[in-house]
């Protein structure tokens, strides 16, 4: 093989696993750099002040939205941030799943777990019919609400056909499901609390209805270490459905011939690399091959790419669009995260 075939052969590989050449590189850098910047000073403000590093990403990148402009040298690389790395950190958040987690867990609690997903995202669907709503943003915000906040409503939004609201809607949902995770955080602990909970019973409550993992460890830990254990544990077998809800999603969508064309007028393909990627992990990570440093590298890369990424979404989004969203939308995924926690409720107490 000749060298120039060498370099195009590696090039092709770069291209398919969605890395840059050297020269897109140098495109997207002054994008990436600020995208970058922004995530470090939101995980600054998180470590500092205590706000969730998520929302921080998200309200400093709309305060930044002009960099986004067409024209400014920084779109190309804001645009690659908001996609590319998204991806990269949804699929590394694979290396945290186990089979062994559902195994410790139980088939009652990991049937109420699973049944809870269901049952937002279907909601979401006759909710958003009944207050007028399109059918994306109710599968993105009952996606985001049933699975993993900030995380799903990212993952959901790379397989959604694009509109000229898609970018607002994503940037609406991620705020407002941090908002509601963090005020479940102080409230829901309380509530575990108020209904007579057990340590295991609290645990799956916190677990199964908060949105964000780390709003769920802090409600967790913050009334005990078991709690915490058994929230934590709950909650990533609801990141654990990310990848089947994602594919039902986008089979649904190619079943009615509304999926997005890509630029030669083929289909994209049915499962995303990422959840490939996801999967992947996941099932390497249950067999037993990545060792537990090489796992939490995992857990630290996956969040970061999923800070710099949702700067970058705020960085493309503009503000006075994205309040344009309307009262309605506010209403849907509030009752999504009531109808969620009453659910689960409900189910601990039936199992009990």
């Amino acid at each position: 093989m000749s060298a120039q075939q060498q370099v195009s052969g590696v090039g092709g590989l770069a291209a398919r696993l969605g890395l840059p050449s050297a020269r897109d590189l140098r495109r997207y850098f002054p994008g990436m750099a600020v995208s970058v910047l922004v995530a470090m000073t939101a995980q600054f403000l998180s470590e500092h002040y205590g706000a969730p590093a998520m929302l921080m990403a998200l309200l400093l990148g709309l305060a930044l939205n002009f960099l986004a402009e067409e024209g400014t040298r920084t779109l190309p690389g804001v645009e690659y941030s908001a996609k590319t790395i998204l991806r990269l950190g949804v699929a590394l958040l694979g290396a945290r799943i186990s089979a062994q987690m559902l195994a410790d867990l139980g088939a009652p609690m990991i049937a109420l777990v699973i049944a809870g997903v269901v049952f937002t995202i279907v909601f979401a669907l006759l909710a958003a019919r009944l207050f007028g709503r399109g059918w994306r943003l109710a599968l993105l915000t009952g996606g985001s609400v049933a699975i993993c906040g900030a995380s799903a409503a990212m993952a959901i939004a790379a397989v959604l056909p694009k509109t000229d609201k898609s970018e607002r809607n994503l940037a609406f949902t991620v705020l407002s499901v941090t908002l509601l995770s963090t005020i479940a955080m102080v409230v829901y602990p309380l509530l575990a609390g108020f209904f007579g909970f057990s340590s295991l019973e609290s645990g799956v409550f916190l677990g199964g209805t908060i949105h964000d993992v780390a709003q769920v460890v802090g409600a967790g830990f913050s009334v005990g270490p078991e709690v915490g254990e058994t929230a934590t544990l709950v909650k990533l077998i609801r990141v654990s459905m990310l990848a089947p809800v994602v594919l039902i999603f986008s089979l649904s969508i190619r079943a009615r011939g509304l999926e997005d064309q890509v630029s030669d007028g083929k289909r994209p393909p049915l499962l995303p690399s990422f959840v490939l990627g996801f999967l992947l992990l996941a099932v390497l990570n249950s067999i037993g091959l990545i060792p537990a440093s090489v796992a939490h590298l995992a857990e630290t890369l996956s969040k970061w790419a999923l800070l710099i990424a949702i700067a970058a979404v705020g960085i493309k989004t503009s503000l006075v669009k994205m309040l344009e969203v309307g009262g309605t939308a506010i209403a849907l995924i509030v009752m999504e995260t009531v109808m969620l926690g009453a659910f689960i409720v409900a189910g601990v107490h039936l199992i009990n």
